[in-house]
């Protein structure tokens, strides 16, 4: 059985649709263009959500992993 790594899941989602849930309950959901060993990530055609309601187009954002609760795939 091959072994999965939390960083081969993230590599796995690359170029994908994401949600990405932060402390504080914020997400932001985007195509994931890029990521680190530390889970800073890089959103594009990015969108912040509150309560599942759109609030503001944000295009193209840079997220730090010690902000982030969850990501998973949309």
């Amino acid at each position: 059985m091959e072994q999965s790594r939390p960083l081969d899941a993230l590599n796995r989602a690359r170029n994908k649709r994401v949600i990405v849930e932060l402390k504080g309950g914020k997400q932001f959901i985007g195509s994931l263009n890029a990521f680190d060993i530390h889970i800073n990530v890089v959103l594009d055609d990015a969108e912040e959500r509150s309560n599942g309601e759109v609030v503001r187009k944000v295009g193209t954002v840079f997220i730090r992993g010690d902000t982030i609760t969850i990501i998973s795939t949309a």
